[in-house]
C-alpha cells in the first residue's frame, strides 16, 4: 500500500507531464520544467553569474573564519559536497550515458551553469535568514526558515510556524530517510558485486558505524572535514590519471560530446530529445540545486556577507558536475567501444575501470561508492538538524529520535528493493523543490539586490 502511494507520487512528479515533438520525442517531467525554467530564469537575472564571478566563487571559500563557534565557508562546502558528491555522481552520469550517449555530457555541463545561478539565489536567502542553533552552536536555517519569513509578512504577524515552511521541513526529513535508504542499499550491491560479501554483512557494519559518529553530538561535521577532501581528491586524482594517460584520445572525446549533444547520432534512444533530456535530468538530481538542501549548510556558516555564502554554494554546484561528473563520464568515454558496447548502468562504468586499472578498478568503484554514499548519509543528517528543530523545537530528544530513524531506514535500506528505495529519496526532493520555489521567486529581489551592492563594493577596492 505504502510502496503504491510513493510510486503514484513520484510518478505525478517525475513522470513524463509533457513530450513535445522535437528530435524524436523532448520528454518534460513537472520537475524538469520547474528547475529548468528556475535555472534559465535565475541565469538570467544574475547575468551569467557561475561566469562572471568564478573568480570571486573561489575567494569566497577560502576566507578565514572568525568564529569558532560557527562553520567557515570552507566547511559548509565539504558538507553540501558530501551530499552533492554522491550516487548522481556514479550511478547518475552512467544512467545518462547509457541512454542518451555522449552528448547527455554537454547537457549536463549546460545543467550545472543554470543550477549554480538557483543555487546562488537560495542560499544567500539561508545566509540572510539564519538564526542562532543553541543547542549545536553557531547557526542555523535553510528554505523553511525564509519560507516562515515570507509567510509573516504575508500575514502581517509573528508566526510560531507557518504552513508552507513546516511542509518543506516535513519533505526534507522523508527526502533524507530516503536517501539514507538509497545509500545503505547501494553499497551493499557495491560490495556484494566487488567481494562477494552478503548484504546483511555489510549493511550491520555501515550502520554500526554510522551509529558511532552520528549520536555524537559534533563528530558529523568532523568526520565529513577528513572524509570528502580525501575522498574527492582520491577520485579526481585517479580519474585524472586515466585521463593523461589516455590524452591522445580526449579530442576524440570532446568531439563526440559535442557531436552526439545535438542528437547527430540519432540511433541513442529517440535521438535528440532523449539525448539532451537524460543529460538535463542527471544534471538536476546531481547538482541538488533549487531542491533546498544545499541552503541548510549555507545557513551554518559564519559570513559578513550573505552573498559570498551564495558564491560558495554556486562553486559547489559547478565542483559536482563539471568536475566529478566527468571524470565520471570521461573514464568511461575514453574505454573502447568494444568494451563497453552493450553494457548499462554500473557495470558499463566497472567494465571501463577495468579496462583502465586492471582488477584494482572494480575494487576502486567499490570502495569510492561506499565513502561517496556514506558522507552523502553524513552529510544529510547535517542538514536535518535545522528542519527537526524548526518542527520540534530545541530538544535533544527530538534530534536524537530522528537521527535513530535514520539508522533504521539504513538498516532496512540494505535490505529493501531498489526501486522502492530510490523513489522515495526522488518524492522528498520533489516535494522540497515545489515549496522551495514559493519562496525563491518572491524574495529573490532581495538576493539580487544584495548582489548588486556586493558588486558595487567590489569595484570601489
Amino acid at each position: 500500500m505504502l510502496a503504491n502511494l510513493i510510486e503514484k507520487i513520484y510518478r505525478l512528479l517525475w513522470g513524463d507531464l509533457l513530450v513535445l515533438p522535437i528530435g524524436g520525442g523532448l520528454r518534460l517531467s513537472l520537475m524538469v520544467i520547474l528547475l529548468l525554467t528556475a535555472g534559465v530564469y535565475f541565469t538570467c537575472r544574475t547575468r551569467l553569474l557561475p561566469v562572471r564571478l568564478f573568480r570571486d566563487m573561489l575567494a569566497a571559500v577560502c576566507e578565514k573564519n572568525q568564529n569558532e563557534k560557527s562553520l567557515s565557508s570552507f566547511q559548509t562546502l565539504v558538507i553540501s559536497t558530501a551530499t552533492r558528491v554522491g550516487m548522481g555522481n556514479l550511478v547518475g552520469v552512467v544512467a545518462a550515458v547509457s541512454l542518451g550517449g555522449a552528448g547527455a555530457v554537454f547537457w549536463m555541463w549546460v545543467t550545472a551553469i543554470m543550477g549554480a545561478s538557483t543555487s546562488f539565489i537560495e542560499s544567500t536567502l539561508a545566509q540572510k535568514y539564519k538564526q542562532p542553533d543553541p543547542l549545536y552552536g553557531g547557526w542555523r536555517g535553510g528554505p523553511a526558515y525564509y519560507l516562515h519569513e515570507l509567510a509573516q509578512r504575508r500575514r502581517g504577524k509573528k508566526l510560531k510556524r507557518s504552513v508552507t515552511a513546516s511542509l518543506f521541513a516535513v519533505s526534507g526529513l522523508i527526502c533524507w530517510c530516503g536517501i539514507s535508504q538509497v545509500v545503505s542499499n547501494s553499497v551493499s550491491e557495491a560490495f556484494e558485486n566487488a567481494f562477494a560479501i552478503p548484504p546483511i554483512v555489510t549493511t550491520v557494519v555501515l550502520v554500526a558505524l554510522s551509529a558511532m559518529i552520528v549520536l555524537r553530538k559534533n563528530a558529523t561535521v568532523k568526520s565529513l572535514d577528513v572524509i570528502v577532501p580525501v575522498m574527492a581528491v582520491c577520485y579526481f586524482v585517479t580519474t585524472l590519471f586515466i585521463i593523461l594517460t589516455n590524452l591522445p584520445l580526449l579530442p576524440g572525446v570532446f568531439r563526440r560530446i559535442f557531436t552526439e549533444a545535438f542528437g547527430l547520432r540519432q540511433a541513442v534512444a529517440g535521438g535528440f530529445g532523449a539525448v539532451m533530456m537524460n543529460g538535463i535530468k542527471r544534471g538536476l538530481f546531481s547538482n541538488e540545486a533549487g531542491s533546498g538542501s544545499a541552503p541548510c549548510a549555507a545557513a551554518a556558516a559564519e559570513c559578513d556577507n550573505p552573498v559570498k555564502m551564495g558564491l560558495v554554494q554556486a562553486l559547489g554546484v559547478l565542483i559536482d558536475t563539471i568536475i566529478i561528473c566527468s571524470c565520471t563520464a570521461f573514464v568511461m568515454l575514453l574505454a573502447p567501444q568494444s568494451v563497453t558496447a552493450g553494457r548499462q548502468g554500473m557495470d558499463l562504468l566497472q567494465a571501463a575501470m577495468e579496462y583502465h586499472l586492471g582488477g584494482f578498478g572494480q575494487i576502486f568503484i567499490a570502495v569510492t561508492l561506499a565513502l561517496f554514499s556514506f558522507s552523502t548519509f553524513l552529510g544529510v543528517l547535517f542538514y536535518a538538524r535545522s528542519n527537526v528543530a524548526y518542527l520540534f523545537g530545541d530538544h535533544w530528544r527530538w534530534q536524537t529520535v530522528y537521527k535513530l530513524l535514520a539508522l533504521v531506514m539504513l538498516l532496512v535500506g540494505g535490505l529493501e528493493t531498489y526501486t522502492v528505495v530510490w523513489d522515495l529519496g526522488d518524492v522528498g526532493i520533489g516535494l522540497m523543490t515545489i515549496f522551495n520555489l514559493l519562496a525563491l521567486y518572491p524574495m529573490a529581489n532581495e538576493a539580487l539586490d544584495a548582489l548588486r551592492a556586493y558588486e558595487q563594493s567590489r569595484k570601489k577596492e
